[in-house]
């Protein structure tokens, strides 16, 4: 699928504008009601699309399938359970550290990982992945298995405490807007051309002198940063730092929030994220059993929307039709 162009008057910026205005309005409604559960449900959702949306830059237009992302999004998270541990509380500095970390590791993992193509990649960003976990699992001094409690969250200068619910669903929301925006116009851009061009005709892009890992790892590192981001706003959430954070099961999340949402598309990850935590937390509190309900929807979701939920939606035509 190629990138969105925007057209102000077509059904996927309405869709997309009317989930805005929810959203901006979302925290006074749970307030009015007394519902401040959903409140950090919803939050915990757009901190998730916010990695989303950095896997979709690999995966939707890169055709890279990373089951190793996690591994950014835990580093994010152990960053601030580390540094609030020793008593530093500055987020800005937590920020920038997440932010070097992640660089530092996302160089080499791509570089290893995009020697290879297809099962191999997957393979390794699995490992790499699956590497860290056991490292952090290994951190005794930092609650090893059992994750280490966060006991004083980020304090990010004028913004109000992020002890705040409302706080820090706004920022989490601020954040995804502004990575929305980046990979949107990364999509639009001739880097982002290029960057669907590997992924469509590989052969033909060398062929014209572009160089594969030049572009690809690029897009690795920003994708790594995006997902650190969403590690250190996940940590001032849960107020807790964990090794299930770094796992494969929650790469394997992240993979079918973008598939689900809807591969190389801006709103895409965003609604899968949606969907999935949603339909998630739904489920468990009904039947013990959820898990098998869940697939089954997940199965079928793949098999009468292959553009994802957020394609079905915004061309409703071609839902079950695989792209031109």
């Amino acid at each position: 699928m190629f990138p969105e162009t925007l057209q102000w008057r077509s059904r996927r910026v309405i869709l997309a504008l009317i989930i805005g205005a929810c959203l901006l309005c979302l925290p006074w409604l749970t307030t009015s009601l007394g519902l401040g559960f959903y409140l950090s449900l919803a939050t915990r959702i757009l901190i998730y699309a916010i990695a989303a949306t950095g896997l979709n830059l690999v995966l939707g237009y890169g055709g890279m399938v990373s089951l190793g992302h996690a591994l950014f999004v835990g580093l994010g998270a152990y960053v601030v359970g580390i540094a609030s541990f020793h008593g530093m509380d500055n987020g800005w500095l937590q920020l920038l550290i997440a932010l070097l970390l992640a660089g530092l590791v996302a160089v080499p993992v791509g570089l290893v990982s995009l020697r290879t193509r297809a099962i191999g990649f997957i393979m390794i960003t699995l490992a790499f992945g699956q590497m860290f976990y056991f490292l952090a699992v290994s951190l005794k001094q930092y609650g090893g298995d059992d994750g280490l409690p966060i006991y004083q969250t980020s304090m990010l200068g004028p913004w109000p405490s992020l002890d705040g619910k409302v706080s820090l669903y706004y920022l989490a929301l601020l954040v995804l807007a502004l990575c929305m925006y980046l990979v949107w116009r990364i999509a639009h851009s001739r880097y982002g051309y290029v960057l669907r061009g590997f992924q469509a005709n590989e052969r033909r892009m060398l062929t014209a002198g572009f160089p594969r890992l030049r572009y690809q790892l690029a897009a690795f590192v920003v994708s790594a940063l995006m997902c650190a981001v969403a590690g250190v706003l996940l940590a001032n959430l849960t107020t807790f730092a964990a090794p299930s954070y770094l796992s494969w099961q929650s790469s394997g999340e992240l993979l079918l929030m973008v598939v689900i949402g809807g591969m190389g598309t801006v709103m895409g990850p965003l609604t899968g994220a949606f969907l999935l935590l949603a339909l998630e937390e739904a489920l468990s509190g009904m039947t013990q059993h959820w898990m098998a309900i869940l697939g089954l929807l997940i199965l079928l979701a793949a098999l009468y929307a292959s553009r994802g939920i957020w394609g079905a939606l915004a061309h409703p035509a071609a839902a079950g039709r695989e792209d031109d």
